[in-house]
């Protein structure tokens, strides 16, 4: 009898310890496929803060030829 409850806790185990292994994998490709969502995320909001920058600039340069233009006064 003794033996019986030893090889069902037995299988119990093994089929826990798949289980387990199972998991323990997907949580793996789970933590590589967040780490490669923010390694976008970051690449995308500095591409953001560059067209921020690059606007910035052309503001600049519209307020210069407007300037010109005579369609603004000076700011001095």
């Amino acid at each position: 009898m003794s033996g019986t409850t030893n090889d069902l806790i037995y299988e119990v185990l093994k089929a826990v310890q798949r289980d387990v292994s199972v998991v323990r994998n997907d949580v793996n490709d789970l933590k590589h496929q967040m780490n490669a969502v923010r390694t976008h995320l970051t690449a995308i909001q500095q591409d953001v803060g560059n067209i921020y920058n690059r606007l910035g600039h052309l503001e600049d340069r519209v307020d210069r030829i407007e300037v010109r233009l005579g369609l603004v006064e000076p700011t001095h």
